[in-house]
């Protein structure tokens, strides 16, 4: 969800199925929420604490500020600054967990141009490509369904 809401920010306005959701995107670092890694560093005392969750804080903490900028700019067109901000900050914090879904309302509720008037033809269209169910991996490589590799050389 979280690369949806970053191309969704740029737009002037978002516009929303009645099932659709954006998510927060807080940045993920080696699978882990880097707000909580950081949460971890700052609770623990120092010599508690191992230095690849040290360096990974680190890390963290310079894509959630990396982020921050971004999403500021991403939003400056449609907001102003201090309003960017502070959506900026909401969305980028670790406030919730990453999958956590934000509906049309709760968007609207935060700041954006959000409108449910979905065209029945986009919904249509939508249809001729079914998602598939479970976990699976987005992208399907090679020439057939399995990824498997069949050329020869």
């Amino acid at each position: 969800m979280s690369g949806g809401t970053l191309i969704a920010l740029a737009a002037d306005e978002i516009v929303m199925s009645a099932h659709a959701v954006l998510g927060p995107i807080d940045p993920q670092i080696a699978g882990m929420p880097a707000a909580s890694i950081i949460k971890v560093s700052m609770e623990k005392p120092l010599s508690e604490i191992d230095d690849q969750t040290l360096i990974l804080a680190d890390i963290g903490q310079k894509a959630i500020n990396q982020l921050k900028r971004s999403t500021r700019e991403l939003l400056s067109t449609t907001m102003s600054p201090d309003e960017a901000g502070a959506l900026a900050d909401k969305l980028t914090s670790g406030r919730w967990t990453h999958d956590y879904p934000i509906s049309a309302d709760e968007a609207r509720e935060l700041g954006l141009n959000v409108s449910t008037d979905m065209p029945t033809e986009m919904l249509e269209l939508m249809t001729l490509f079914p998602q598939p169910v479970g976990r699976q991996g987005a992208v399907e490589f090679g020439p057939g369904a399995s990824g498997a590799d069949t050329r020869q050389g």
